[in-house]
């Protein structure tokens, strides 16, 4: 055993090799006098800064480390250096000093943030502690997903009141809103929401459009509100069971917390919280070291990389993130909007062949201008389309309110519409009226 409590010659402290936050190449931790090492993380006394430069910046009036012990300093500098080189990682080390001498109790290698990884990996490479090819294979993929998007800041505060799925990557925060119109009124108005439902529907997608994020209490990382959310780069944290949601009084419930329309929530979809009020951003990065690790990516790949692309765009932004084309553009997805799924679900409701075409006119019309786009965005790289393959439940809504509303818009009788899901209900939706069985039974639609 030793002891960081004999005086004022012994000490005890946590330290990182590297800052875990930024992953700048700083000695970054704390220590106090005459502690143990329950006293640093139970946070019952104010540490010390380990650096004069961290105590300065960071206006602290208590002597620094480097101050009041610096022999031990430069001996704690020479173990950090010793041990990142043996490691090949940033380090997450604990000491004691009893009686001025210095004692290491262990090592592991440290968490950071997705930013600090980056850097971190990027600077070792640099330095020669480890080649390109291990800076690149240290990360992990959805480390790279999370910067894409806004992330939450690591020293903002956070009241966390439910955890769901982490559906979609990405943080956000805005105003509740319980139903797609209102996402899109408010939207107009300037204000920024976050769409919560039970679940979502294709007759969602405006309010998917406009909302900053979505919250759904039912389903899970393949459902509509996931999938959609992903397409379009919006955070999704889905199941969230621990929130009861109330359309009628537009409010959401958890244990002893109400949160009603117009009040702030904030959603993590890389970790699935949910919080309350408003938890500052960060912004992506993609320049900097995620420029460098990309391009030392295109160095050692051997696979080209395409997108999943069926708008405009979705195709520009995937050109921009550096895609050599697109993999597949599933043409379904291009009439989930606005007079565009009108045409489909006068398409779907069509009695007959005739009625049906013409449906399939108006969509014709609108799918040969957006591929026509999508060929010019993508200027001479290649792009896959997909034939038709609608799962053809997901265009007709399945509430007595949504179903009138349907009716109406297509100029049907209301028992057609109710007819008409309830032949369509899929028991298993991968293997449903879709595809090429849709083509057998309605060849018009491939035609």
């Amino acid at each position: 055993m030793v002891f960081g409590n004999m005086g004022n010659d012994c000490a005890t402290g946590v330290a990182f090799t590297r800052d875990p936050s930024t992953g700048t190449n700083e000695f970054y931790g704390e220590f106090l006098v005459n502690a143990q090492g329950e006293d640093v993380v139970a946070g019952i006394r104010t540490p010390q800064e380990l650096t004069i430069k961290a105590r300065k910046s960071h206006g602290s009036e208590l002597p620094s480390l480097e101050e009041v012990m610096p022999s031990i300093f430069r001996e704690l500098l020479s173990v950090r250096s010793q041990l990142e080189t043996h490691y090949k990682d940033m380090q997450d080390i604990e000491f004691t000093i009893q009686q001025g001498k210095l004692y290491m109790l262990q090592t592991r290698n440290g968490k950071r943030t997705a930013p600090a990884a980056l850097q971190i990996a990027v600077d070792m490479a640099k330095e020669g502690l480890i080649t390109k090819a291990q800076a690149l294979m240290s990360l992990k993929p959805d480390l790279i997903d999370q910067l894409l998007h806004p992330t939450l800041d690591p020293k903002a505060k956070k009241d966390v009141i439910a955890k769901g799925l982490p559906a979609s990557p990405g943080a956000a925060g805005g105003k509740v809103v319980f139903s797609a119109d209102e996402a899109v009124r408010r939207s107009k108005d300037g204000d920024k929401v976050i769409l919560v439902r039970i679940e979502t529907s294709p007759d969602d997608i405006h309010g998917l459009h406009a909302a900053e994020g979505v919250l759904t209490t039912r389903g899970g990382m393949t459902s509509h509100a996931a999938v959609v959310a992903r397409g379009m780069g919006r955070p999704c944290v889905a199941g969230a069971g621990g929130i009861t949601v109330d359309y009628a009084a537009a409010k959401l419930t958890v244990g002893s917390v109400t949160v009603t329309e117009g009040q702030i929530l904030t959603i993590d979809g890389s970790t699935g919280e949910v919080m309350v009020g408003e938890v500052p951003t960060v912004p992506p990065q993609l320049s900097g070291s995620f420029g460098t690790i990309m391009e030392w990516a295109d160095e050692v790949r051997d696979m080209k990389v395409r997108a999943n692309a069926e708008t405009p765009a979705d195709a520009r932004q995937a050109k921009e993130f550096g895609a050599e084309g697109i993999g597949l553009v599933r043409t379904e997805h291009m009439f989930f909007e606005g007079q565009r799924i009108v045409a489909m679900r006068q398409m779907i409701l069509a009695t007959d062949e005739n009625d049906r075409r013409q449906a399939l006119e108006k969509l014709l019309v609108m799918q040969r201008d957006d591929i026509t786009e999508l060929f010019k965005i993508m200027d001479g790289n290649p792009v896959t389309v997909r034939l038709l393959d609608p799962p053809l439940h997901e265009f007709i809504p399945h509430t007595e309110a949504e179903m009138a509303s349907v009716a109406k818009a297509a100029g049907v009788p209301l028992d057609r519409v109710r007819r008409r899901a309830a032949e369509l209900q899929e028991a298993n939706p991968m293997l449903g009226h879709r595809g090429c069985r849709l083509a057998i039974t309605y060849p018009e639609i491939c035609e």
